[in-house]
């Protein structure tokens, strides 16, 4: 099956079901929309075969959009929408991409590529306009997941892998029912929104509530207006939301008592006051609309205390583990149990999980295989001889370990990927390949770091007795132009000795980064 006859399987199924909640567009009157946009991208040029790049917040015109390229039998080239116009020439290039669907904001001049205004209301519809007959194995979606400069790894992932990921979400049945409604204010450009904000309400016939911003005030508006029944989000967010929850209940001057009631409220429902429960509880509930039973977390790992709160609050959370590689949740936890912190769940569906060359504590490499995995990344033969063996397993490159109950648990990463509070990696090797263009620089080195609690990118730099602190801070503004602003370094150390190297001459990033700890880079721009 491909997604285009997942969506006429749904359509069949629920037809009268609202499919765009904002929009009041219903499962049946979805296709004609997607039909109308096929026809006008049909016009545009768009043939099968073609890549298409689709560069949109979450606005309704990104799944009509996209369903529409699909429509026509192109692939989709899933674009950030943080990203720098010399990113966008960059991924544009290496995928022979020569349309972009994009919002008008977006637009600039280039001869790489032509713009389509997604927002531009379609004029007609081709009745006599088929949808392409694609094969599962054809490829959906094209992804960057290690940078977008120098050499990434693209993922091009399958309509096979997409409804096999869709197939595997049946895991979590119980909790999902047709005709509720999925908050997606996760980008569905990224693969935790798409699988979460889009696979998931798709596969179980559910509303999708968009929203194109990350905006407090915007959010909790729409937790009151439409009241969604699941919220995914990075557990950054869900930070955010208890800490304003609490620090709004303490100026009241009532922490105290509705801590005490949270933490007691089995003792308190045997002797009777459980209507006193229920009022506080409620009362904390509809800052999320009354309705949110199951929330999501993803992209990062969620503290215990934060998922203690909202569970103590009577909504089920879950935790999910994925990759790009893997269109996302691959593992999650279910909400029936008591987890042990930190977990991020077994293996769902067909998904096989293996744990290599463990040590003494059973720590090892994650490998994993099933039907969601891609194929192998585009143009890049030795990337692939690196990630998949012969029996066709994909290596993770994170370390991990399994508890009692069979969940598994993150121990650390093979490569220094940068995981900011967000959710949003950053790739070292994509910056270092940067900053070593600067003047002056021998060597640099990035890696994660935390100044005032948040993490960030952190480099050292080592330079010729000749730079100073002034001049390289203002080269590494003019490069951090050249990637999306949450990519930024903007803090460093300096140093005139050689950073710690191994006999390959590859760069100790664990070394100097405990240098940095103990103070042996004294000269730092913070």
């Amino acid at each position: 099956m491909n997604m285009y006859e997942l969506l006429e399987k749904n359509v069949k199924r629920n037809p009268e079901t609202v499919f765009l909640v904002r929009e009041n567009v219903t499962y049946e009157e979805f296709p004609k929309l997607v039909k109308a946009r096929a026809t006008s991208l049909k016009k545009a040029g768009v043939k099968p075969g073609d890549v298409v790049g689709l560069l949109s917040h979450n606005l309704p015109e990104f799944p009509i959009t996209l369903f529409a390229i699909w429509y026509l039998g192109g692939t989709v080239l899933l674009l950030d929408t943080n990203l720098t116009s010399v990113e966008y020439n960059n991924m544009t290039l290496l995928t022979d991409c020569k349309i972009v669907c994009a919002e008008k904001s977006f637009f600039y001049d280039n001869k790489i590529f032509k713009f389509f205004d997604i927002q531009t209301k379609d004029k007609e519809t081709d009745e006599k306009l088929k949808p392409y007959t694609l094969k599962d194995n054809d490829v959906a979606t094209l992804s960057f997941t290690s940078g977008s400069t120098g050499t990434p790894k693209i993922v091009p992932l399958t309509h096979f892998n997409l409804v096999s990921c869709s197939d595997n979400l049946e895991y979590l049945n119980q909790w999902l029912r047709p005709g509720e409604m999925f908050y997606a204010f996760l980008p569905l450009y990224h693969v935790f929104g798409f699988a979460v904000g889009f696979l998931a309400p798709l596969h179980f016939g559910m509303g999708i509530l968009l929203q194109s911003t990350i905006n407090p005030n915007a959010i909790m508006a729409d937790f009151a207006q439409y009241k969604p029944q699941i919220i995914p989000a990075v557990p950054k967010l869900w930070e955010i939301f208890r800490k304003k929850i609490i620090d709004g209940i303490k100026q009241k001057k009532k922490w105290g008592l509705v801590s005490f009631i949270m933490n007691n409220q089995k003792l308190l429902r045997m002797i009777g006051l459980g209507k006193l429960v229920d009022k506080v509880l409620n009362q904390i509930r509809s800052i999320f609309g009354g309705r949110a039973r199951l929330l999501v977390a993803g992209g990062a790992a969620t503290k215990p205390e934060v998922e203690k709160f909202y569970t103590q609050l009577g909504m089920a959370f879950v935790q999910g583990y994925g990759m790009t590689e893997t269109v996302g949740p691959i593992c999650c936890s279910k909400p029936l149990k008591k987890r042990v912190p930190y977990a991020f769940g077994a293996p769902m569906g067909d998904t096989e999980c293996q744990i290599r060359n463990q040590d003494e504590n059973g720590i090892g490499m994650l490998w994993v295989r099933g039907n969601q995995n891609l194929n192998g990344y585009l143009n890049n033969e030795e990337a692939n001889k690196e990630a998949f063996d012969k029996e066709g397993f994909f290596c993770t490159g994170d370390l991990v370990f399994m508890d009692k109950k069979g969940e598994l648990h993150f121990a650390g990463r093979k490569k220094q990927v940068i995981v900011l509070d967000s959710g949003k990696n950053v790739y070292p090797d994509e910056l270092e390949g940067l900053f070593i263009e600067i003047p002056g620089v021998k060597s640099v080195a990035v890696f994660e770091h935390e100044i005032n609690g948040k993490t960030v990118a952190y480099a050292v730099f080592s330079v010729e007795q000749d730079m100073t602190m002034e001049r390289l801070a203002k080269e590494g503004v003019n490069t951090n132009k050249k990637v999306a602003s949450y990519k930024w370094v903007t803090h460093f150390a300096m140093t005139t000795d050689d950073l710690p190297m191994t006999s390959t001459q590859k760069i100790k990033h664990h070394v100097v980064r405990q240098w940095l700890i103990e103070g042996k880079y004294p000269n730092k721009h913070e």
